[in-house]
């Protein structure tokens, strides 16, 4: 699934590359992914130009003439611009410019692409409750939004309205970075902890973003992205050694998803 440094990556080339072309006709073979009927989305769209492209955890945001564009991948898939005539067979919606290409959206499993009146984002329930980008968060906004709460610091960091972007490729090294143990709880973590857990969170993604993404995701033209699998510290490593200390890295329950643990580095108690 997209996470921040995936999204936050297209995003950044959607603006450099699509900006300023005007939406010609739009073909919608999957109108389940929509929030509107196909006619009404083709209406509010077709002749809208695009001005600013951004993102908000998993979701990206087109603002246009005509309202708001939001595209959400779901489980992956690929958003690939091409020239008229070289559509890929696989695809969900495709956008026509008005110079001669479109962008063919796609979706492995699930995914969204919805329409929102200029004015009315904060009545669009998929988004309206979405916590701050985790990576625009100092660790002391991040220590106010945990404050009080007992949630395990897992959960806390997967809750999308608490903070919007990380998900389950990246959280285990996050947490590995952190030094913390995923069920440990918000109220048991000092300053200390806060300002590892603040660190991990741009260590653990960053260096993704800065590649354009995971390797199984592909950019607007179709090139995947520049992290590989090689460089997961423990996440998925179950049975190999720590890097950090060569204990047996371990995969155990934490609530309904399973997690990476080195069980030196990430005590719980």
């Amino acid at each position: 699934m997209p996470e921040l440094p995936e999204v936050a990556s297209r995003a950044r080339e959607m603006q450099q590359s699509l900006v300023g072309k005007t939406i010609t006709a739009i073909q919608v073979s999957q109108p389940k992914s929509l929030n509107v009927t196909m006619d009404e989305f083709q209406s509010a769209l077709t002749d809208a130009r695009l001005q600013e492209v951004t993102y908000h955890g998993k979701w990206i945001f087109w603002d246009t003439t005509q309202g708001w564009m939001l595209l959400n991948m779901g489980m992956g898939g690929e958003a690939l611009l091409r020239k008229k005539g070289e559509l890929p067979e696989k695809r969900r919606v495709v956008l026509d410019f008005d110079d001669d290409t479109c962008l063919s959206i796609n979706f492995w499993w699930f995914g969204y692409v919805h329409y929102v009146p200029e004015g009315e984002l904060q009545s669009h329930k998929m988004t309206r409750d979405l916590g701050p980008n985790v990576l625009d968060l100092t660790a002391e906004e991040l220590a106010g939004r945990m404050k009080g709460k007992r949630t395990r610091v897992k959960s806390f960091l997967l809750d999308q309205s608490q903070v919007a972007g990380i998900g389950n490729a990246y959280i285990h090294d996050i947490l590995f970075l952190s030094r913390l143990h995923p069920l440990r709880t918000l109220d048991t973590l000092d300053e200390q902890d806060i300002q590892k857990l603040s660190q991990g969170i741009r260590n653990g993604l960053l260096p993704s973003l800065s590649k354009g993404g995971a390797f199984y995701e592909v950019d607007l033209y179709g090139k995947p992205g520049g992290f590989t699998g090689d460089e997961i510290i423990i996440g998925y490593r179950e049975g190999k050694p720590c890097p950090n200390c060569g204990t047996t890295i371990e995969k155990i329950k934490t609530g309904g998803t399973s997690s990476f643990v080195c069980p030196s580095c990430q005590k719980l108690g």
